[in-house]
C-alpha cells in the first residue's frame, strides 16, 4: 500500500522561491509599465526612432539600476537585522540557557502541543541545534539560507530588463504609423500575463489581478501619450 500523497509543500525553501518568482514577475511589471508609459509619451510628441530609442533605454537603464540599487539596500537592511536577531540568540543561548529552553518549550505550546511534549520537543531541538531551533520557531528565520543582497539586486536588474525591452522593441521596430497600436497591444497583453502570473504564484484569483494590471498600464499610457502630444503640439 503506497503513502497517500498531496500537494502541499512543506519544503521551507519553496516559500523563498515563491517569493523570488512573485518578486520577478512584479519587476517585469513595472518594467513594462514605466517603460511603456516613458516611449508613448515620447510617441505623443514625435515620431522620430531615435528619440524613442533614446527615451526608451534610458528609462530601461535608469528604471533598472533604481530597481536593482533599491532591492540590495532593502535586503542588506533585512539581512542585517537577521544577522542581530541571531547574535542576540547566540548571546541568550550561552547565557541564560534554562530561560531559553523554557522560552522555546512556551513557543512549541503555544502552537498547539501539550506542555510535556513541547518540552521534549525543545529539549531534543536544543539538543540537535539550539540557535537554529530558536532562529526557525522564535525568529522565524533559517540561519543556513539567510536573504541575499546581490541574488535580491541581480534578480530585479534582470526581469525590470526583460519587462522594459518589450515596449522599447514595439516602439521603434514597426513602421511609424505601427509603432503605437503594436505597442498598446503588446504591452496589455504582456500585463495580463503578468498578472495572471502574480495571482497563480500568490494562490489569488486572477480575474481581478489581471483587471488591476491591464487597467493601470492602460491609464499610463494613456497619461502619457496625452501629455506628449500636448507638448508635441506646443512645439515643446
Amino acid at each position: 500500500m503506497t503513502e497517500p500523497t498531496h500537494a502541499e509543500a512543506h519544503d521551507a525553501s519553496l516559500g523563498s522561491r515563491l517569493n523570488w518568482l512573485r518578486a520577478a514577475v512584479l519587476g517585469a511589471g513595472d518594467g513594462i509599465v514605466s517603460t511603456a508609459g516613458l516611449v508613448v509619451g515620447v510617441a505623443g510628441a514625435t515620431d522620430d526612432r531615435a528619440a524613442l530609442l533614446t527615451a526608451g533605454l534610458a528609462g530601461l537603464l535608469a528604471g533598472s539600476m533604481s530597481m536593482a540599487a533599491g532591492e540590495y539596500v532593502s535586503v542588506s537592511t533585512q539581512r542585517d537585522s537577521e544577522k542581530a536577531a541571531l547574535a542576540m540568540e547566540r548571546r541568550e543561548l550561552r547565557e541564560q540557557p534554562e530561560a531559553e529552553l523554557e522560552e522555546l518549550t512556551e513557543l512549541l505550546k503555544e502552537r498547539g502541543l501539550s506542555r510535556e511534549v513541547a518540552r521534549e520537543a525543545a529539549v531534543q531541538l536544543t539538543e540537535r541545534d539550539a540557535l537554529k531551533a530558536h532562529a526557525r520557531v522564535e525568529l522565524g528565520i533559517d540561519p543556513d539560507d539567510l536573504t541575499n543582497p546581490w541574488h535580491a539586486a541581480w534578480a530585479s536588474f534582470l526581469s525590470f530588463t526583460a519587462g522594459a525591452l518589450l515596449p522599447l522593441l514595439a516602439i521603434v521596430l514597426p513602421p511609424p504609423a505601427w509603432r503605437l497600436p503594436v505597442t498598446v497591444v503588446s504591452v496589455l497583453v504582456a500585463l495580463t500575463a503578468t498578472g495572471w502570473a502574480g495571482a497563480r504564484l500568490g494562490s489569488a484569483p486572477p480575474g481581478r489581478a489581471v483587471l488591476r494590471n491591464v487597467g493601470g498600464g492602460a491609464l499610463a499610457m494613456g497619461v502619457t501619450y496625452a501629455v506628449g502630444a500636448l507638448l508635441g503640439a506646443a512645439g515643446v
